[in-house]
């Protein structure tokens, strides 16, 4: 069965980036496509060192062993994709992320690019400015990781500051929605 990861990169478990991911996620679910919930944000993720180990010892790990990078690389290796949320913080995704991005799109370039062909999409939540510096910053991973970057009938953004204040924005809500059957239609195509 095929598997898409959902990080939330908000340290709010249960925040408008959870909620938004959770529409994505019910979509997959409702077409036969398994999900996994990761909570990355308020994880203790150092930032990448730029030591460029991955590359000499190419196992497909990092060398920073201290943080759960090591097993979010193993599962994302085995998925058929990943969804990548943040919230906006000053201007850009969180710094959990950001960590995320650089150490495992580096770890995985360094061994082939083991990320290449999978499906990718981000999920954005903001209040007034920020959203598309965030979306880029997740989508260029997805690029130069040469992932199959999905999309929707916008970007995939919703409009929320407190818990709850996402589902007001109709239109990002459906965003999320096609954004899911989108992918999941994918991942059927390919599996054919």
């Amino acid at each position: 069965m095929p598997q898409i990861l959902l990080f939330n990169g908000s340290p709010h478990p249960s925040g408008n980036t959870a909620q938004a991911l959770g529409v994505v996620g019910e979509e997959l679910k409702s077409h036969g496509i398994a999900t996994e919930f990761i909570q990355l944000g308020g994880q203790p993720i150092r930032g990448c060192l730029g030591c460029r180990k991955c590359w000499e010892r190419l196992d497909g790990h990092c060398v920073i062993a201290s943080d759960p990078i090591n097993a979010y690389l193993d599962k994302m290796i085995a998925s058929d994709g990943f969804v990548i949320g943040s919230p906006v913080y000053t201007a850009n995704v969180t710094s959990e992320v950001k960590a995320f991005i650089d150490r495992t799109n580096f770890v995985a370039k360094a061994n082939g690019f083991l990320f290449k062909g999978k499906i990718g999409a981000p999920v954005v939540v903001g209040t007034k400015a920020g959203m598309m510096p965030a979306y880029s910053a997740i989508q260029y991973m997805f690029g130069i990781s040469q992932m199959v970057s999905v999309g929707s009938i916008h970007w995939n953004l919703a409009v929320g500051k407190f818990p709850g204040d996402i589902w007001k924005d109709a239109e990002g809500i459906e965003s999320f929605r096609v954004l899911g059957r989108n992918i999941a239609e994918l991942l059927l195509m390919k599996k054919a």
